[in-house]
């Protein structure tokens, strides 16, 4: 059987306020931390198609995420 890993990293202002957005929507085979300003995703999975799926639904979860961060930055700046 395949496996097959992959890391996702991305940068962000606060990338502890995205890393904690996304966590609670990760699946078990999918880790998220916070690293000096990026937030990098390992997902792991023995399916190709299911990686892929997970990886389409995580970029999409990111893009909320950073949102609603960057949303709560500028507030709190005002």
């Amino acid at each position: 059987m395949m496996q097959i890993d992959g890391t996702i990293t991305t940068l962000h202002r606060d990338a502890a306020c995205v890393a904690a957005a996304l966590s609670p929507d990760n699946l078990r085979s999918m880790e998220t931390v916070a690293d000096d300003g990026r937030v990098i995703t390992t997902i792991t999975g023995t399916r190709l198609r299911s990686v892929i799926a997970s990886v389409d639904d995580y970029l999409m979860n990111l893009a909320v995420a950073e949102d609603a961060c960057s949303l709560r930055t500028e507030n709190s700046n005002r």
